[in-house]
């Protein structure tokens, strides 16, 4: 048969050098990865099975099978799954650009320590690679079930591999490692003792619902004795908690996730009655690399009476719970039931409530009972929770009882809605909150002034989606989420007479130039008043109460909806030196033309304040370069 020799790509060929000088101490993981691999090509040709009765595959013994060779030094990890078709091959294993290479390199050198980087293998998707930490070439023949024809891919780790088609391939896939001598020093043991084998099977893949076989050493004389079953296969949601211990399920849950770190919580759920299920889930301690984006996979593994039906059923929890991971075993759905179906599926529905609320009544615990976790929770995924503000009303206090929120009450201790509330001023009648960017960006901005000066509390929201569930919610506990940006604010409380005459006052003596200000300004404001809010800055722009604030209209445009530019209202601050010279010179002066462009640039300097940008860079830099030069 013909061989093709193909080149590995650049970043490609740098994994497989990281893999074969590897900085993972523990080099046992190989197989546990292998065997993964092995498994999911077995649920994914029994469920092609059971939706195409007529697809040639056999189906009557599915299992995973490990041989060695002593005298070749060789280990195969085989099953007699799916498989892959020559063009499959050549997509999946021959070029790696499918599982985030160049993300996973980035973040292999940022590791800190081989416990960190030996979870990104799975994480990535490119575990069948970590063979090449154990051999020095690997040999992999696979045949796609209800194809003829099947592919030989070979590769010693260097700078290319080879293709060919192979007649007598059975049906799924083998991998065999020819394997590098043993070297304890470096934790590579020798992978063809079946004690071994046993041992790491046992650790990490017990609980494979797929028999995991291994045909034991015969004595001399002896015939060769019949396969051994190296795993219990039993279903670590079906047993009782008392029977398993943590390290299984974390096993479990480094299955099923490929993150293989420990999970933050494991929670379990029985319920019975007219409609019986069992769920086994897991709060990650680490936020996946894609866990918002487009493509991410979300949802938990879906059995229905201890068959696997589908991975990432997303039907089973709302999208602010994606990073949720888990098996949901039902008694009572069909086998043959799809993702359609399931989406209008009454059952499902109300699993998908159940486990709603025991995920959040878990984080809930979790933030009553221990600090620490809760703040690794919130740290990692506290923007996702958020995003359940806007999508899940029944939910809504749920999650505002575990939300926390950073505020200019303390540096480094966020707070939650409820502590907010009690220290709310006496005569305070809302919740007030800035958006931006940054912490420090909007501690910053002219419209806290008043708020820092008066030592009234303000949240600081730094997330994208802060910008719409402030308006979703709405209030909490009979208090109004009120922007410090939007509409027009007076911290004073009771008015008193005094207070008044000077408002009134000012207003009267500052009528002209505002007038004035809102014809020059028109094209970019709709309304220039005095402020209540400045006490040091001399101007800001603030969005009227009911009006979507710049960074709402730029998240609507990036999500290719069109909206109309809305113009701000201009707030001057009457105490300012500056504001007050423009003021005396609008009075004195009957040719204010030369005054245009004093109200432009103090219009724009409180666009900067704020974090936008000037409507003309250009012009804007010109206006300032003439007036500096003027003033030296």
């Amino acid at each position: 048969m013909t061989t093709e020799t193909f080149e590995f790509q650049v970043e490609a060929r740098q994994l497989l050098q990281l893999m074969i000088h590897s900085v993972y101490s523990n080099k046992d993981v190989f197989l546990r990865e292998l065997v993964s691999n092995a498994s999911d090509a077995l649920d994914k040709l029994r469920l092609e099975k059971l939706r195409d009765d007529a697809l040639d595959a056999d189906v009557s013994d599915l299992h995973i099978e490990i041989d060695v060779d002593k005298e070749a030094r060789t280990l195969t990890v085989r099953d007699n799954g799916i498989g892959m078709s020559y063009d499959e091959v050549g997509q999946l294993i021959g070029t790696i650009a499918n599982s985030g290479t160049a993300t996973f390199l980035k973040e292999l050198r940022e590791a800190q320590d081989a416990g960190s980087a030996e979870g990104l293998i799975g994480q990535f998707g490119v575990g069948f690679y970590s063979g090449f930490m154990v051999a020095d070439e690997v040999t992999l023949v696979t045949r796609r079930a209800g194809e003829g024809q099947g592919t030989r891919w070979t590769s010693r780790g260097e700078s290319t591999y080879t293709l060919e088609k192979a007649d007598d391939a059975p049906q799924g896939t083998s991998v065999t490692l020819h394997l590098k001598p043993a070297d304890p020093e470096n934790q590579l043991h020798d992978y063809t003792s079946p004690w071994t084998i046993k041992q790491i099977v046992k650790r990490y893949s017990d609980f494979i619902t797929w028999p995991i076989r291994m045909v034991p050493e015969a004595a001399d004389g002896e015939d060769a004795p019949e396969p051994e079953t190296l795993n219990s296969m039993k279903a670590l949601w079906a047993r009782s908690r008392d029977e398993v211990s943590d390290d299984e399920y974390h096993e479990l849950y480094k299955h099923i996730s490929h993150d293989w770190r420990e999970p933050l919580e494991t929670i379990r759920l029985q319920a019975e009655g007219t409609f019986e299920y069992q769920a086994l889930l897991f709060v990650p301690s680490h936020a996946p690399h894609d866990l918002f984006t487009r493509d991410f996979k979300r949802g938990v593994q879906l059995y229905v009476k201890r068959v696997f039906i589908m991975d990432d059923c997303e039907a089973l929890l709302p999208p602010y719970l994606r990073f949720v991971k888990g098996v949901v075993d039902a008694q009572d759905l069909s086998l043959n039931v799809s993702r359609e179906i399931l989406q209008q599926d009454r059952h499902i529905r109300m699993m998908q409530r159940r486990l709603t609320k025991k995920v959040l009544s878990t984080i809930k615990e979790i933030k009553t009972k221990d600090a620490d976790r809760y703040a690794t929770f919130w740290r990692e995924f506290g923007t996702a929770l958020k995003e359940g503000l806007v999508t899940d009303s029944e939910n809504r206090d749920a999650i505002l009882a575990v939300a926390s929120f950073a505020t200019t009450h303390a540096e480094d201790e966020p707070t939650t809605l409820a502590q907010y509330v009690e220290r709310m001023k006496d005569g305070q009648e809302d919740i007030y909150y800035i958006t931006g960017e940054s912490r420090q960006s909007i501690e910053n901005s002219p419209h806290m002034e008043a708020f820092r000066d008066k030592g009234i509390e303000v949240l600081l929201l730094t997330d994208a989606v802060d910008e719409v569930w402030v308006d979703a919610v709405g209030e909490y506990e009979g208090k109004k989420l009120r922007s410090v940006a939007k509409g027009e604010i007076d911290l004073d409380g009771e008015k008193d007479e005094k207070a008044e005459g000077e408002r009134e006052k000012q207003a009267e003596d500052y009528a002209g130039l505002l007038g004035w200000m809102r014809e020059q300004l028109d094209e970019d404001i709709k309304e220039v008043r005095l402020s209540a809010r400045l006490t040091v800055s001399p101007a800001c722009v603030v969005s009227d109460a009911h009006d979507l604030t710049p960074a709402l209209e730029n998240m609507y445009r990036a999500m290719g909806q069109e909206v109309p530019r809305t113009k701000r209202i201009l707030e001057l601050n009457p105490g300012h030196p500056l504001v007050k010279n423009l003021n005396e010179a609008y009075k004195e002066r009957e040719d204010r033309s030369g005054l245009v462009e004093s109200a432009e640039l103090l219009h724009t300097l409180a666009v900067l304040a704020e974090g936008g940008q000037p409507k003309d860079p250009a012009r804007f830099v010109k206006l300032v370069a003439d007036r500096l030069e003027r003033t030296l």
